[in-house]
């Protein structure tokens, strides 16, 4: 079979808001043909740039121009994580911030580019919100089926208990057409850091800042990875024990944010670089790239297994 054959059996894929890369590397992973993607923040447009072989845009997807980019690409699927900030439990919780215009904005350039299969990650929340009703009206007018799912990344193969709402779409499908296959490869139990990293941390436990010092800060490499947030901080020296901490202090240290990506199941080998505050930042607001690829396998599935049918 030649290498041109082989091409045509791929599904084809932009990915929008695509930070340094999770979203795109997982769904690689699963057999999709990313084609380029797309993203406004220089820090993480570079780090995306030094790991993947096609290209990337720093464009402002707030601006009609660049749909005409991603038009000319026809790509079988669209793919991403619009800003979650304004809809995220750990922000302000308003749709006044002004990034949930982007998350409109995200289906406005979906209904001008009509790829087959649409894929939108963000958290939970964002489906109670005015934006998400918003975007259901333009897919559904343009005859979008939809299967929206919040799933548990530690069921999803990512050491990390991590729930974010996922929205899939296919043109002339019926509403939940993805759900059996979603919901049926989902593990029966939560993955643990030390079942995807085994002992390789170096540490029993590690120190998270809690949100409030109401809540623990110690946490096992038995359990699940909390939340990988965009930011983090050292321990503090007058940090009191929890009573729910794992261990004691002493026997906790932080995580490093190239650990912290790992939990986010980047591999070793991927390159972060830039000042600690934006690679955090890029590793928290990230896609992990095993819950990425175990959206984009049930994609496959649903689709039958043969890529090349779409064409």
């Amino acid at each position: 079979m030649s290498a041109n054959q082989v091409q045509s059996k791929s599904i084809t894929a932009v990915d929008l808001f695509s930070g340094c890369g999770g979203m795109s590397l997982g769904f690689e992973n699963a057999g999709f043909e990313v084609l380029a993607a797309f993203d406004n923040w220089t820090p993480a447009v570079e780090v995306y740039r030094k790991n993947f072989s096609h290209p990337v845009y720093q464009r402002d997807l707030s601006e009609e121009s660049v749909v005409r980019e991603i038009a000319s690409l026809e790509p079988d699927a669209i793919i991403g994580g619009p800003p979650c900030q304004d809809f995220s439990q750990a922000g302000k919780r308003s749709e006044d911030g002004g990034r949930a215009v982007l998350t409109v904005r995200y289906g406005e350039i979906i209904a001008q580019c009509l790829p087959r299969i649409i894929v939108m990650e963000n958290v939970p929340r964002v489906r109670m919100s005015k934006a998400m009703n918003q975007i259901r009206g333009i897919l559904k007018e343009c005859g979008y089926g939809l299967t929206g799912r919040v799933l548990d990344a530690s069921r999803c193969g990512v050491p990390q208990a991590r729930k974010r709402f996922i929205l899939v779409g296919c043109l002339g499908a019926e509403d939940d057409f993805l759900g059996a296959a979603l919901d049926e490869g989902l593990s029966g139990r939560q993955m643990t850091i030390r079942d995807y990293l085994g002992d390789s941390l170096g540490t029993e436990y590690y120190f998270r800042i809690p949100r409030s010092y109401d809540r623990r800060a110690i946490f096992s490499i038995d359990e699940p990875a909390m939340t990988v947030r965009g930011v983090d901080r050292p321990i503090p020296p007058n940090y009191k024990l929890h009573p729910n901490d794992a261990a004691p202090l002493s026997e906790a240290r932080c995580l490093t944010p190239k650990e912290r990506s790992l939990l986010q199941t980047f591999p070793e080998s991927f390159e972060f670089f830039g000042s600690k505050t934006d690679v955090n930042q890029m590793v928290g607001n990230a896609v992990p790239v095993k819950m990425a690829e175990y959206v984009a396998r049930a994609i496959i599935k649903y689709l039958g297994g043969a890529p090349h049918e779409m064409r």
